[in-house]
């Protein structure tokens, strides 16, 4: 699976980078490098940029970089529950 299939919010585990040269290496030296993992933050619109977040760095990468990471998809991102501030005061 390529890291452009995923949706926001969904966890990933890189397992390798398809591209060459100067792009590949750039990729790998940000965090793309086999083993680690991160999250698709969000997707630009009509196949735009992607933010992910890996190695607790936000990055934003084209979709043509996307489509050259091989990724294994994980359990999405849990969301965190809204509270409001007033709960928290009379806790």
């Amino acid at each position: 699976m390529r890291i452009s299939n995923l949706a926001p919010g969904q966890r990933f585990r890189v397992r390798g980078i398809l591209l060459a040269k100067e792009v590949g290496k750039r990729l790998a030296d940000m965090g793309f490098t086999e083993g680690h993992e991160g999250v698709v933050v969000r997707c630009g619109l009509l196949g735009g940029p992607m933010e992910v977040r890996i190695l607790g760095y936000e990055l934003i990468i084209r979709r043509s970089e996307a489509e050259g990471i091989e990724v294994d998809a994980l359990s999405p991102e849990p969301q965190l529950k809204p509270t409001s501030i007033a709960a928290e005061v009379r806790s």
